[in-house]
């Protein structure tokens, strides 16, 4: 029997699981997005009725039959304001960017796939420009409490024990990162999952002893686990996403491997930039070779440099590549997630 036929079998556990989480008040809510409302992590609630498809950029999105689910998480497209730090799901105009960055990556994913994302009160650009991850986290919290909610409304109600890709760039690889460690110690939750895929995000060593039912990628084709990189210039020593001083656990997405060698820009099967409705404007094949750094477990680009793809954002270094992340190396992602899909399935 195959792995996704047994999984029907797990409903009515994971079912148990989702009732346990919501008698121990996994389900919190956040009414403002003041600080010292979000200091304990108990008090903070979502608040955001995901039975109400508006509140979905996307929900079961699909073309023709599919294989799996994929639960994705967008990135940072709000700005934030002096009085406000979190994201208002309802404002139309900071919805209408959420929708564009979700597209402008949903073509990796969405190949006989169902494509879950929900809108969420996301971190704005401003908290990342704090200077303490203290004074940052309240704002994260209230983030997640919304990604939350939304993952176990889409377990609950429509998962049915299909295969799970979790997905995001950034702040959305972040919060993936979170609900693997929140949602996933479940045994019967932990076999759904074919891989996360938090782009642009760390996670280290000291994470998985923390959390020992993650796993991370060691080659193309292992399933259950995490898949991670941020890249950048060689020269570059310290970012906002790896921090100097930290090491991140790394994959590449040319070669497949966590060694330190060298992948040649031949195995780039093409960098593609998109758009705000997801259409390729670019494409570029053999783009970029890169390595893994040995120190800062970033994933070096040796084949462009910061004057041809500057920072694009304030809070980065021209020479950090974060906001190129998935579109330098996008064939390969989009091909490496029917390959994780179908070893999956076998």
């Amino acid at each position: 029997m195959k792995k996704h036929e047994k999984n029907h079998k797990k409903k009515r556990t994971v079912s148990l699981f989702l009732a346990a989480l919501l008698a121990i008040g996994a389900l919190t809510s956040c009414g403002s997005s003041s600080k010292d409302s979000a200091q304990d992590d108990s008090e903070i609630t979502s608040e955001v009725d995901y039975s109400q498809e508006d509140n979905w950029a996307y929900y079961a999105s699909a073309e023709g039959e599919t294989k799996a689910d994929v639960f994705f998480v967008c990135p940072t497209v709000y700005s934030g304001a002096d009085d406000a730090c979190n994201m208002d799901i309802q404002d139309d105009d900071v919805r209408g960017s959420f929708l564009g960055a979700t597209n402008m990556e949903k073509g990796i994913y969405d190949e006989e796939t169902r494509f879950f994302a929900p809108y969420y009160s996301q971190a704005g650009l401003n908290v990342y420009e704090m200077d303490e991850e203290e004074e940052m986290e309240p704002y994260l919290d209230i983030a997640y409490a919304d990604v939350k909610n939304a993952f176990l409304y889409y377990l609950e109600e429509e998962n049915d024990g299909n295969p799970i890709i979790l997905a995001g760039f950034s702040q959305g690889g972040d919060m993936c990162i979170r609900l693997l460690e929140d949602c996933f110690a479940d045994e019967e939750v932990q076999d759904l999952l074919v891989a996360c895929y938090a782009i642009g995000w760390r996670i280290t060593e000291e994470d998985m002893e923390e959390y020992p039912y993650l796993t991370f990628a060691e080659d193309a084709d292992d399933t259950g686990v995490i898949i991670a990189f941020d890249a950048e210039d060689p020269e570059i020593e310290d970012s906002i996403i790896i921090p100097e001083g930290t090491k991140s656990l790394c994959i590449n997405p040319l070669s497949w491997s966590t060694d330190t060698a060298v992948a040649d820009r031949s195995l780039n099967l093409g960098a593609c930039f998109t758009n705000y409705d997801g259409e390729i404007v670019t494409e570029i094949p053999e783009f970029t070779g890169a390595y893994i750094d040995e120190e800062r477990g970033a994933l070096k680009v040796t084949d462009v440099s910061p004057e041809e793809y500057p920072s694009n954002l304030p809070i980065f270094e021209d020479g950090s590549y974060h906001t190129y992340d998935y579109e330098f190396f996008y064939r390969n992602l989009q091909e490496n997630v029917q390959t994780r899909i179908d070893a999956y399935l076998d």
